[in-house]
Order: structure tokens, then C-alpha cells, then sequence
């Protein structure tokens, strides 16, 4: 039961989106202004180049799961170029910003955001690799299958 209902919070976060503080600006009247860039659930077209991204790290989900927080810290410094890429790859969820404006942002990320925030989105980011969306599509798949005979056709062959 908790874990649905974590499930179902994750699920509404995603679509809703996470707000990651790119860099904050001092103003001299003593406030102070934050850019932040919104990190949603990716397009599938974005999903395909995390999944790049991901097969590059050399890691199973199940073993990223098990790392301690000392290892996951490590891992995270030796490959924070595909990890930032990925995140990156989330914000710029377009053909042509993927292209063009992922490496400026992810660039961004490595250099501006601070490294809790990165490890958080990380962490957010497992919950975005599943099939969950590919579910309905199957199931009118197998609603509309043409080679399943009608209803009002006999199962048998008429010959």
C-alpha cells in the first residue's frame, strides 16, 4: 500500500515537474534572484537518449539501487557528465533543444547547481525509467489485434 502511494506521488511530481535553482543572482539591495529550470517527465524521444545516457554509466538499475550513500557519492563524481547530460536531457525535452540546448544546460547543471539538488533529481530520475506509459498502448493492442477473428466470425474455419 505505501509503496502506490509513493508511486502515485511520484507520478504526480513528474508531471508536474521539479524545479532545480540553476544560479542565483545578488541584487545589491540586499535580495537576491534564482533562475530555475523545471526538470519534467520526458517525451520518448527524450527517453531515448537518457536510456543513451544511462547505458553508458556501464550500471544496472538494480545496482544503483544497492550502492551506500559513500559509493553512490563516488559514482556520481565519476560520471557526473552523463548524469548532468540526463537531467539535462529532461529539461530540453524537444528534438531540436536536445540537440542543441542539452550540452549548454547540462553544462550549467555541472558548473551552478548545487550537488544535493543534482543527487535528489537523480534519485527522482529511477522512477522515470519504467514502461508504465507503454501500458495502454498495449492493452488497445491487444483490443484492436487484427488477427483475432470478430466477434460475430465463428472461431472455426468456414473453408
Amino acid at each position: 500500500m505505501k509503496n502506490s502511494v509513493e508511486l502515485e506521488a511520484a507520478e504526480a511530481l513528474l508531471d508536474v515537474g521539479i524545479s532545480l535553482p540553476l544560479f542565483r543572482i545578488g541584487l545589491p539591495c540586499g535580495k537576491s534572484w534564482t533562475w530555475r529550470v523545471v526538470m519534467r517527465r520526458p517525451c520518448l524521444g527524450s527517453q531515448m537518449r537518457i536510456a543513451r545516457q544511462f547505458l553508458k554509466l556501464g550500471i544496472t538499475s538494480c545496482q544503483a539501487e544497492r550502492l551506500t550513500d559513500d559509493q553512490e557519492r563516488a559514482f556520481f563524481v565519476e560520471h557526473l557528465r552523463e548524469l548532468s547530460m540526463m537531467v539535462a536531457y529532461a529539461i530540453c525535452r524537444g528534438y531540436l533543444s536536445g540537440l542543441i540546448l542539452a550540452p549548454v544546460v547540462a553544462w550549467l547543471i555541472r558548473w551552478r547547481v548545487p550537488v544535493e539538488y543534482l543527487v535528489e533529481a537523480q534519485h527522482w530520475f529511477r522512477k522515470l525509467r519504467s514502461t508504465r506509459d507503454f501500458t495502454s498502448i498495449i492493452a488497445s493492442a491487444e483490443a484492436i489485434n487484427p488477427f483475432r477473428p470478430a466477434a460475430s466470425q465463428s472461431p472455426t474455419n468456414g473453408g
